[in-house]
């Protein structure tokens, strides 16, 4: 099999961020629905942010003249049976993220594509965050007396939601 270039894995990525963001919809309604409003709202932030994710990659496509592409998605989940599931599924999806940007970033790196390579380094950051942030979210989960702790949890601390980077690509659109 040929290996993908950084243009083709970039687009494949897009649709990744989507999905992404479809997926933490799913969840944030399953939250919403089992009246726990912290963590849906939680969830419902994280979609947005994996919107603007994709956006950001679809400005960068534009702005380095490269065809652009919208990949759809598959159905996401939305049912589960504890509250732990949906935020281990959402570690899961952040820990397979890590994986695929830093491959974007070594194809960057293999194409010589110094562009690339920088603009893939800001979602690397970003991934530590992530992946620290819902690691700890499903750390206190797991030890969690009852849901209400959770949510408490949440009301107290900031997870996941340290403001705008000043660094932070454009997002085509614009973020919302």
């Amino acid at each position: 099999m040929a290996r993908r270039t950084f243009n083709q894995l970039l687009t494949t990525q897009i649709g990744n961020e989507f999905a992404a963001s479809q997926q933490y919809i799913g969840i944030a309604v399953w939250f919403d629905n089992q009246d726990l409003p912290r963590l849906a709202a939680h969830f419902y932030r994280q979609s947005l942010e994996e919107r603007n994710h994709a956006m950001m990659m679809v400005r960068y496509m534009l702005d380095r003249d490269m065809d652009v592409a919208i990949p759809g998605i598959e159905v996401v989940r939305s049912q589960f049976s504890s509250v732990v599931e949906p935020i281990a599924l959402a570690l899961a999806q952040e820990k397979q993220v890590t994986d695929d940007i830093k491959a974007l970033f070594a194809a960057a790196r293999v194409e010589g594509d110094a562009l690339g390579e920088q603009f893939m380094l800001w979602f690397l950051k970003e991934q530590v965050e992530e992946v620290a942030s819902m690691s700890t979210l499903l750390n206190i989960a797991q030890r969690a007396d009852n849901l209400f702790d959770i949510e408490n949890f949440l009301a107290r601390e900031t997870v996941g939601d340290s403001g705008r980077d000043p660094n932070m690509p454009e997002a085509a659109g614009g973020a919302l």
